[in-house]
């Protein structure tokens, strides 16, 4: 079963041990309630609204930081790293699509640092790397992966 497929139907603020980390992004478009209520402040287009984007959803996080719910700050957190890498492969490929028909990666764009979008990855990466050195952050999210050990250790 893949990694997505375990997050549908899960509301990881009443389950939040059934939260795994993951990899980069990972499950930042399915894990509920949390992306219904980061989804909507999520923005990149401009550098404009990439700053209010990345302010928007880092009040989120202090909001989850303050309820001590590490799943909302973690997720907080992906929503600023896929904007940072959302806005930096619009910076390098205006159409999006960093592979072309072959699967091999295209030659990035000659304006790729003083694009529009390049601005808005350096914002969402400003935020992004705040949020990731949060002493709160990272001490709440080794509670979570000791927990989560410890309960894979218990049911083995």
């Amino acid at each position: 079963m893949a990694y997505t497929d375990v997050y549908y139907g899960i509301n990881f603020r009443q389950h939040p041990e059934l939260y795994v980390i993951g990899r980069g992004e990972q499950g930042v478009l399915i894990a509920e309630p949390y992306k219904s209520e980061i989804l909507p402040y999520w923005r990149f287009a401009t550098p404009v609204l990439a700053r209010q984007s990345a302010g928007a959803i880092l009040g989120l996080f202090e909001t989850y930081k303050q309820q001590s719910d590490f799943v909302g700050m973690d997720m907080a957190r992906k929503f600023l790293q896929m904007g940072w890498t959302r806005s930096r492969r619009y910076a390098n490929h205006r159409d999006g699509r960093k592979y072309d028909a072959n699967g091999k990666v295209r030659v990035q764009e000659h304006d790729a640092e003083i694009s529009p979008k390049a601005e808005s990855a350096r914002i969402f990466k400003c935020y992004y790397d705040q949020i990731r050195q949060d002493d709160t952050y990272l001490a709440l999210k080794k509670q979570h992966q000791q927990r989560r050990l410890t309960e894979r250790q218990r049911t083995q």
